[in-house]
């Protein structure tokens, strides 16, 4: 899934799509998602997506980048992929 999530993103250029895709993950995905990705194989991820996922362990949440995230912050009800 952080695959289709990074592709959605090029369009804004690496860094940027670095960056929005951190912020999806921390923004909607459940823990349990977040654990699978952060201890798991990262060999068939696209560049972006491992970017992302070595941004949140060593800087964490990036804060807002897009619209998406700006209407579902964190604590709001129903703000995962997960339900």
């Amino acid at each position: 899934m952080v695959n289709q999530i990074a592709k959605n993103f090029v369009a804004i250029g690496h860094d940027r799509a670095v960056l929005a895709t951190a912020d999806h993950i921390d923004s909607f995905w459940d823990p349990r998602m977040k654990a699978g990705i952060f201890g798991g194989d990262r060999s068939g991820l696209d560049p972006i997506a491992a970017a992302a996922i070595t941004h949140l362990e060593q800087h964490g949440d990036p804060g807002p980048q897009t619209r998406a995230t700006e209407f579902a912050k964190k604590g709001d009800l129903h703000n995962s992929d997960a339900g």
